[in-house]
């Protein structure tokens, strides 16, 4: 059963078996804004570049798509567990994510689940680890379309999705701050590896997959 004390003071609203609220809904939508343009600027280059729109437009999907299932992965294995988890924005990172986009580089920790409830270190690594591994099947979802649909956007819409879901994964396993790669890795050994390993490969994937197909 989910816990039904709210966090911090959040008012409750049910979607199916999911318990979210209001201001977990504003921040996600806050936060997968910020990261898309953080994103698209790195992409682009600059936001005054005549293509920055379309790759605000790709980051949005494919970055929003990968940004929302990882933090849904880490609530709805959170909830299972019996715990209350919803999703904060950290404003100050996000400051930062626009502020390091402007000098070409990306660093993507919008925020993260606050839980509340009975969670040791074998379930918080299990819910830690629900995040990369679902960006590194999204990964692979993409880099199928990839191969199967040669239509130019969709190529373009999966390849970006590919890559993005890759990077996402393996900056998040990363075992400092309060990434997931230090809950799981405090957990279980054999599972950060092998969680670290896929990720590589896919980014070793994702390095020569332009080179494949120019």
């Amino acid at each position: 059963m989910n816990q039904p004390y709210p966090l911090h003071g959040a008012k409750p609203i049910r979607i199916g078996s999911i318990s979210t609220s209001r201001e977990e809904i504003q921040d996600l939508i806050k936060a997968w804004i910020v990261i898309s343009f953080a994103f698209a600027m790195v992409l682009s280059g600059s936001f005054l570049d005549a293509g920055f729109s379309g790759f605000f437009v790709i980051s949005a999907l494919t970055v929003g798509i990968g940004f929302i299932f990882h933090e849904l992965a880490h609530k709805i294995v959170a909830q299972r567990f019996g715990c209350y988890a919803e999703f904060r924005a950290f404003n100050g990172m996000l400051m930062m994510a626009v502020l390091l986009s402007f000098l070409g580089f990306i660093f993507a920790a919008p925020g993260a689940v606050m839980i509340a409830g009975p969670v040791g270190r074998r379930r918080n690594g299990k819910i830690a680890v629900a995040g990369p591994v679902t960006n590194l099947v999204l990964a692979v979802v993409f880099l199928v379309v990839f191969v199967l649909y040669p239509n130019e956007f969709i190529s373009t819409f999966a390849r970006y999705g590919f890559m993005i879901n890759t990077w996402l994964a393996l900056f998040n396993m990363i075992p400092i701050w309060q990434l997931d790669g230090k809950k799981v890795l405090a957990w279980s050994k054999p599972v950060f590896f092998i969680v670290l390993a896929s990720g590589f490969l896919l980014h070793v994937v994702a390095a020569v997959l332009p080179r494949l197909v120019s």
